[in-house]
C-alpha cells in the first residue's frame, strides 16, 4: 500500500472515530447544560477539571506525539524488541511520575483553585477545591492512554485509539445524568474520573495483539527514558496553547458575570467539533509518515506531504468556521437551550462563538505546523511562540474585555491563535518549502469557496427562520438545510476553482468506499 494510500485510509479512520467522540462530546456537554445549566456549580467543575484536562487535551497527547518518531527510529533500524522493552520503561516511568504530580496537585488544591479562580465568591470556592481533589488522580489514566494511543499510531493503528474520546464521554455523561441526579457535581466528577480509566484500559487488548509485552523493569537513568521525558515537557508546553488560553479567560472571566466561564467553555466545546473531527484526524494520520520520511532522511517527500495536509485544514476549517459564524445562535439553541440552560446562557455563549470562529483557521493550522517541528523532533521552537504569544494574548484579552466582557476574551484567542499560525509557518517554512506559491493560489480559491457559501447559507437562513419557526425538529430541520447548502455551494465553486485537494479527498473516500472492510483495532 503507498503511502498516500496509508495516510487517506487513516485519516479516514479516525476521522470516524473522532466524529463518533465529537458527538458524543456534544451530547456530554448538553447533558452538563441539561443538569447544571450555567450556573456557579458548573464553573467550580470547570476550573476543578482543568489540570485533568491538560493532562487529557495536552500531556497525553505530547507523550503519544514523541513516542511515534522514537518508535520509528528503533523499527528503522531493526530494533523492534528493544523498541517494545522501551515503552515497558516509559510506562513504569510515568505512571511513578504521574501519581507523584496528582498527590502533589491535590495537596495544592487551594492554591490551584486561587489562581484559576481567584474571583470566586467563598462557597464556589471551596466547591471547586474540594472537586480538585477529588478529579487529580485522573491525569494517571489520562497520561497512560495517550502514551498507549501514541505506540498504537506508531504501529499503524488508529481505530481503538481514537475510539478512547469516546469511552470516555459515555462515563462522562453516565456521572452527569444518573449520578448527578444523587450526588450532584460530584456525581459528574466522578464520570470524569471514570472517563480516564475507561480511556486507558479500553487500549489494552489491542496494545498486546499489536506485540507489546509488559515488563516491570524500571531505569530512570536509561538514556531513552530521559529522551522521551525531555522532550516531553517542553512538548507539553507546546501542545497546550488552547488550554492555556482558555485558563487565561477564565482567571479573567472569573470576576466577570456568572456563567461566564461556563459559556466560554461550551462555545470552545462547539468551535473544538471540526478541530478534532477534521485537524486531530489529518494530523494524527500522517505523523507518523512524517516520522519515518524524517527519519530515512527523506526530506522532500516530508515537505509534499505536509503542504498536502497544509491544504486540506485550510479546505476544511475556513469554510467550517465560517458557517459557525453565521449559524452560531441557531446552533446553541439546539444543541443546549434546555433545562437550566436559559435564552440568558444562550446569548452568552454565541456570543463567545462568535469570535472563537474567527480564529478556527489558526488554531487548527498550529496542530499540523507544529507536527512539521515534531517530527524533525523539535520542541524548542513551538514552545518558543507559544511563550511569545501567550503575552499577547493576555494582553488582548484584558483590554477587549472592557467592551465585550466574556466575547473579548474569545476574541482575544482568535487574534493570538492567527498570529501564532503565522509565526510558526514562517519559520517552518525556512527549512522545508511548505509555503509555495500553489499554496497561496489554493487558499486564494478556498477563501472565495467561502465567500460563496456564506452568502448562500446567510440568505437561506434567514428564509427558513422565517418559516420554521420554533425550536426541537423545526430547528433541526433549518440547520440541516443550511449545512447541506452550504457544502454543496462550497463543493461546486471549489470544483469550478480547481481546488487539487478537493478532488483528492473525493478520490479518497471512494477509495474506502471501495475498499474491503479492516478489522477494528488490526494492523493498517
Amino acid at each position: 500500500m503507498s503511502t498516500g494510500q496509508i495516510v487517506a485510509r487513516a485519516t479516514i479512520i479516525v476521522m470516524v472515530m473522532s466524529g463518533l467522540s465529537r458527538i458524543l462530546g456534544l451530547g456530554r456537554e448538553t447533558a452538563i447544560a441539561h443538569q447544571f445549566g450555567a450556573t456557579s456549580a458548573t464553573d467550580a467543575y470547570l476550573v476543578a477539571y482543568t489540570i485533568p484536562n491538560i493532562f487529557y487535551g495536552v500531556a497525553g497527547l505530547a507523550l503519544a506525539t514523541v513516542i511515534v518518531p522514537i518508535f520509528a527510529e528503533y523499527v528503522a533500524r531493526g530494533q523492534r524488541e528493544e523498541a517494545w522493552r522501551l515503552c515497558s520503561l516509559v510506562t513504569n516511568a510515568l505512571v511513578v511520575f504521574t501519581v507523584v504530580a496528582s498527590l502533589a496537585g491535590m495537596l495544592a488544591a487551594p492554591l490551584i483553585v486561587g489562581v484559576l479562580g481567584q474571583g470566586f465568591p467563598p462557597e464556589t470556592y471551596r466547591l471547586a477545591v474540594q472537586l480538585t481533589v477529588f478529579m487529580l488522580p485522573s491525569i494517571v489514566f489520562f497520561s497512560l492512554a495517550g502514551l498507549f494511543m501514541g505506540i498504537l499510531n506508531a504501529n499503524n493503528i488508529f481505530g481503538i485509539p481514537a475510539f478512547g474520546s469516546a469511552a470516555m464521554n459515555i462515563v462522562i455523561i453516565f456521572g452527569a445524568l444518573v449520578l448527578g441526579k444523587y450526588y450532584g457535581v460530584y456525581g459528574l466528577a466522578a464520570g470524569a474520573v471514570g472517563g480516564a480509566v475507561a480511556m486507558a484500559l479500553i487500549q489494552l487488548p489491542v496494545l498486546r495483539r499489536a506485540g507489546f509485552r509488559y515488563h516491570f523493569i524500571f531505569d530512570f537513568r536509561h538514556p531513552e527514558v530521559k529522551r522521551v521525558l525531555l522532550l516531553v515537557f517542553p512538548l507539553t508546553l507546546g501542545l497546550s496553547v488552547n488550554q492555556i488560553y482558555l485558563m487565561v479567560d477564565w482567571v479573567l472571566a472569573s470576576g466577570l458575570a456568572e456563567g461566564s466561564i461556563a459559556a466560554l467553555n461550551y462555545a470552545n466545546k462547539l468551535i473544538q467539533l471540526p478541530m478534532s473531527l477534521f485537524v486531530l484526524a489529518i494530523s494524527t494520520a500522517i505523523f507518523p509518515t512524517l516520522s519515518k520520511q524524517i527519519a530515512e532522511a527523506r526530506p522532500a517527500e516530508m515537505a509534499e506531504t505536509l503542504r498536502r495536509g497544509i491544504k486540506v485544514v485550510l479546505m476544511l476549517t475556513i469554510p467550517a468556521g465560517t458557517g459557525i459564524l453565521i449559524l452560531r445562535e441557531p446552533i446553541v439553541t439546539l444543541l443546549f437551550q434546555r433545562g437550566a440552560f436559559d435564552a440568558r446562557a444562550t446569548e452568552m455563549t454565541a456570543a463567545a462563538l462568535l469570535y472563537f470562529s474567527i480564529g478556527l483557521v489558526g488554531l487548527c493550522m498550529v496542530m499540523i505546523l507544529s507536527r512539521g517541528f515534531f517530527a524533525m523532533q523539535d520542541t524548542r521552537t513551538p514552545v518558543a511562540v507559544t511563550l511569545g504569544t501567550l503575552v499577547v494574548k493576555f494582553g488582548l484579552s484584558a483590554a477587549l474585555m472592557g467592551h465585550l466582557v466574556h466575547a473579548g476574551l474569545a476574541l482575544g484567542t482568535s487574534i493570538t491563535a492567527l498570529l501564532n499560525m503565522v509565526i510558526l509557518a514562517f519559520l517552518l517554512n525556512r527549512r522545508l518549502p511548505v509555503l509555495t506559491k500553489d499554496t497561496f493560489r489554493f487558499l486564494g480559491g478556498v477563501v472565495a469557496a467561502a465567500a460563496a457559501m456564506a452568502f448562500a447559507v446567510h440568505s437561506a437562513d434567514t428564509y427558513l427562520a422565517g418559516i420554521l419557526t420554533g425550536g426541537g425538529t423545526a430547528l433541526l430541520f433549518r440547520i440541516i438545510l443550511d449545512i447541506f447548502l452550504g457544502g454543496v455551494v462550497f463543493f461546486m465553486a471549489g470544483f469550478l476553482l480547481k481546488l487539487d485537494e478537493l478532488h483528492s479527498v473525493v478520490r479518497f473516500g471512494l477509495s474506502m468506499c471501495g475498499s474491503r472492510v479492516i478489522g477494528f483495532g488490526m494492523r493498517r
